[in-house]
């Protein structure tokens, strides 16, 4: 449970698609100027994402990788299908994004017309087909921790288009620098943001160094003293009892 929720806040905070790796920033900047159609593609986003890496977390599990095959029998254990990741990485994100994009169309016409070019385009849209390279390279455990990475991914795209498309809706009404107006100050928005994200780093990873060898540490320094302390004393003794002698 512990790992579960502490993958959830990383990849919102600290691994955020948008302010830490900086995928899918077609999207982000493009259809960012309303708060109504950030919300539907984040929406989007968040869907594809959720079923995209599990589905693909099973691909690269029982298909791709080196060894991946032997369930097939033992003379398969040998056969390394990785190069073929993108192809069916994205074969499986453009079938999702296909059933998005009908859903909507059918559900909220509005919104398909107000996203336009961009719907389509989360098939190819990096944030995506970062999510599976990433829980791939990641080497993820397991099939609910993929659904927990592809959920949380999403999240933060979500919130991090959600943010933008509020400011951008405010500074319309700002008086911004002619220089800054439009992707300008658009651009610094983000940047001051991604710092602002990066600073939930240390949230989760916190000391660089685990508790328990600096506990060892004190105890092993405090268990010399000691010795050092007890020989000082016998050596000091030894020499007493020589001067008396004499």
């Amino acid at each position: 449970m512990l790992e579960h929720v502490e993958l959830f806040f990383k990849s919102i905070f600290i691994d955020n698609m948008v302010f830490a790796v900086f995928l899918g920033m077609c999207s982000y900047l493009a259809v960012s100027k309303k708060v109504s159609t950030a919300v539907g593609l984040g929406a989007a986003v968040i869907f594809v994402l959720a079923v995209t890496v599990p589905l693909n977390w099973l691909l690269d599990q029982y298909l791709l990788r080196d060894g991946a095959l032997v369930w097939l029998g033992p003379e398969y254990a040998d056969y390394n299908l990785s190069f073929l990741s993108f192809i069916l990485f994205i074969a499986t994100i453009a079938t999702m994004v296909q059933l998005v994009e009908i859903v909507v169309e059918k559900f909220s016409p509005a919104l398909y017309n107000s996203l336009g070019i961009f719907l389509p385009l989360i098939a190819v849209n990096c944030a995506i087909l970062g999510g599976s390279l990433f829980m791939q390279a990641r080497e993820i455990p397991s099939l609910g921790l993929a659904f927990n990475y592809g959920v949380s991914s999403g999240i933060g795209w979500f919130l991090a288009i959600l943010a933008i498309a509020a400011i951008r809706e405010k500074i319309r009404y700002s008086n911004v620098p002619a220089p800054l107006r439009g992707l300008g100050i658009t651009f610094i928005i983000t940047g001051l943001m991604g710092i602002g994200f990066q600073s939930f780093g240390g949230m989760l990873t916190g000391d660089n160094e685990p508790p328990e060898e600096v506990e060892t540490t004190t105890a092993e320094t405090i268990e010399e003293k000691e010795i050092k302390k007890e020989i000082e004393n016998d050596e000091k003794a030894v020499s007493y009892n020589k001067v008396i002698n004499e």
